[in-house]
């Protein structure tokens, strides 16, 4: 384990359970999120197939999907950030994407899915590296891993009523 990673896991009211608060590299940062859902995990990778409204359901302000490449915009504090993402194939994964171009050095977002009693636990994990030069002071990992939490969270909330 990396030094400052952390293996506490923590689950809120919602059900949502944090983990990965840690450091992953030298420079990358990582989120993981992980909630159970009682919908079938067919039923939860098909709504989360429809990419347009599933980023929509993380509450940002814009999202352009064309193909596998998706437009994001999002205000951020007093930043309004915007990413362009290329979804890509990562075996083990019911949907995975990578910065195509924005303020990250890197960023990738895996998610999976896997069967449990009575339905089943989706997992999303942001693995990311800033780039400094870029963010500067308006943003750091701190902001950072928050913002995307609170997405997910958002995400993940959007994701129980659709498949409920």
């Amino acid at each position: 384990m990396c030094r400052g990673a952390s293996r506490r896991s923590v689950t809120n009211a919602c059900g949502t359970r944090h983990t990965g608060q840690g450091i992953v590299g030298p420079a990358m940062q990582s989120i993981t999120v992980s909630r159970r859902v009682e919908a079938s995990p067919e039923r939860v990778r098909e709504a989360m197939g429809d990419l347009e409204a599933f980023m929509l359901g993380a509450k940002f302000t814009d999202v352009t999907v064309e193909g596998d490449e998706i437009h994001l915009e999002n205000q951020v504090g007093l930043a309004t950030v915007t990413l362009d993402l290329r979804v890509v194939e990562k075996p083990g994964t019911a949907l995975a994407y990578e910065q195509a171009d924005g303020f990250f050095e890197t960023m990738t977002t895996e998610y999976t899915v896997e069967a449990v009693d009575e339905g089943c636990e989706v997992t999303a994990t942001t693995d990311f590296a800033l780039d400094v030069a870029i963010v500067g002071q308006i943003l750091d990992a701190t902001v950072i891993k928050r913002q995307r939490r609170h997405e997910l969270e958002s995400q993940f909330d959007w994701l129980e009523s659709e498949v409920s």
